[in-house]
């Protein structure tokens, strides 16, 4: 009878050990857990960015609207009948700023606005 219990005991406790050490035990399955929360998010983040892309790609391909829309927030660009108005801040004084506004009535005004300023030097 003492070899009988001696014997289950023995398996018990080897299927205890089966359960925290080796492969399939729990903190091997933690570990997996763990790794597979963050490549989930990883995940996420590369679905919004391909989203994204997708979303610009219908935009482009749908027509000129967001062409227009890119050029005119991106490179200040007007349309026919249109005023630009830009505001310079120039330094005067230590504390006192004066602020010019210039106005284009197309994009000829515009280049032209934008070379005078290229090649105006600052004020020193």
């Amino acid at each position: 009878m003492k070899l009988l219990l001696l014997i289950v005991s023995l398996l018990f406790i080897l299927l205890l050990a089966g359960l925290w050490v080796g492969s399939g035990s729990y903190p091997e399955r933690w570990r997996i857990q763990e790794r597979s929360s963050t490549q989930e998010l990883a995940n996420t983040k590369r679905k919004e960015q391909i989203n994204k892309i997708k979303a610009e790609l219908d935009d482009a391909s749908s027509g000129s609207a967001a062409i227009e829309e890119r050029a005119r927030s991106e490179l200040g660009m007007t349309g026919k009948g249109e005023t630009f108005y830009e505001v310079i801040l120039q330094p005067q004084n230590k504390d006192k700023k004066s602020i010019t506004i210039k106005k284009a009535k197309d994009d000829r005004n515009l280049k032209n606005m934008k070379k005078a300023i290229e090649n105006k030097k600052p004020n020193e």
